[in-house]
């Protein structure tokens, strides 16, 4: 006993040595998608001490660390999902290691306990699992009143954390006024403590209560009915960065079966179990996609910063090909490029670190075994995973 607990403990060290260790290297003879799509053919990428300082065609200058010949790879940054639904638990080592394998190397928690959030970006950041960056989210209530909300976001300021989960407005006839009054006292306490406020407003009639009530950061894009272009304007002009989540209301195949059977993204039956408020007699269950690709493309059109999610919990590239999928519908591979990159980085309020292959930015980068400039589906052949520097995934 006294040898297995002296094993795990030195095991444990090395991890935590590895964890923190690697942070140089030097990509070379790959095809880098780089700052605003542009396409360096045979360029090399050198990430010294964990950050990008060199990109550039041909061979590195001042090569460091360890070297990888990409050999024609392409070089892109790592995948960001900006709401995905995790949590500490008995299986999160399998759960962490499939987003890397993915290709996800940042994940904002979607909701869920703050410190189950906490507990696994711990886990990671400890060298405890291997997995991607953790951004942990805490519950708030919009059912409660404003004086409670407010210190409900004081208490998850004082936790460090730095976004609420999503808070639901309802969609019909509208939020009420207790919610938006306890809403607008979210809003401005977050804004004193350093908290980004998340909602889920799946409504027109939602979407723009939130966004007139000085919500910057929807987790859904409005899936209910459609948004005008008036209104998809005045979100733009507001500053509203929205979710994608085109994959909602899309069936899914050949991830929870193998028969032809359309499921939910869930796995559940489709379209039955998507969630429908029954207030509305007018709307039909597996009408949500249409108007998540309508609504889409008209605010992004409008100038509205979309950003990528998936709002899962299950498998990573499955969910991963499953939003790419219904995304090449609205969008061109550079647009794609554009919406998983830079504008998710910002999302999360990390476009200073993260989106673009540019020196200054952290060494996450994504080595795919072919040209996404082609086709979304080769985002889905991850070869090579770079965290901060250090290869987190090779399967050369």
């Amino acid at each position: 006993m006294k040898l297995s607990t002296l094993t795990l403990f030195l095991c444990t060290l090395l991890l935590q040595a590895f964890a923190v260790s690697a942070q140089d290297l030097t990509i070379t003879n790959a095809r880098i998608i780089a700052t605003d799509g542009e396409v360096i053919e045979n360029g090399s990428i050198v990430v010294n001490d964990g950050r990008i300082t060199y990109v550039a065609a041909g061979a590195p200058r001042n090569p460091v660390g360890n070297t990888i010949d990409a050999q024609g790879m392409t070089a892109i940054p790592g995948f960001i999902d900006a709401h995905r639904h995790i949590n500490t638990g008995p299986d999160e080592a399998e759960k962490m290691q499939a987003l890397l394998e993915a290709g996800y190397t940042t994940i904002l928690s979607g909701g869920g306990p703050a410190e189950g959030n906490i507990t696994l970006r711990e886990h990671i950041e400890q060298g405890l699992i291997n997995g991607p960056r953790i951004i942990p989210s805490g519950r708030t209530s919009l059912n409660q009143s404003p004086e409670d909300a407010r210190a409900q976001v004081r208490e998850l300021a004082d936790l460090g954390i730095k976004f609420t989960g999503e808070m639901a407005l309802t969609s019909f006839p509208g939020p009420y006024q207790k919610e938006m009054d306890t809403l607008r006292a979210i809003v401005d306490e977050s804004a004193k403590v350093g908290i980004t406020v998340q909602i889920h407003s799946v409504s027109a009639q939602a979407t723009m209560a939130a966004t007139r009530a000085g919500v910057k950061h929807l987790v859904h894009t409005t899936n209910k009915n459609f948004l005008t272009r008036d209104e998809a304007r005045e979100i733009a002009e507001a500053g509203v960065m929205v979710l994608s989540l085109a994959g909602f209301g899309a069936p899914v195949f050949n991830v929870f079966n193998n028969d032809n059977i359309p499921t939910f993204r869930n796995g559940d039956v489709y379209p039955d179990s998507i969630p429908q408020t029954t207030r509305v007699p007018e709307l039909f269950l597996g009408q949500e996609m249409g108007h998540v690709q309508v609504n889409l493309r008209t605010m992004w059109d409008a100038g509205v910063i979309v950003a990528y999610c998936t709002d899962t919990s299950f498998d990573a590239l499955a969910g991963l090909a499953h939003e790419l999928k219904v995304l090449n519908v609205m969008f061109s591979p550079i647009d794609l490029v554009t919406l998983m990159g830079p504008n998710t980085a910002a999302y999360i309020n990390m476009a200073d670190d993260l989106g673009e292959l540019a020196p200054g930015k952290l060494g996450d980068i994504v080595l795919l075994d072919d040209d996404p400039l082609e086709g979304y589906w080769n985002l889905l052949k991850t070869k090579v995973v770079v965290k901060e520097g250090r290869v987190v995934v090779d399967k050369r």
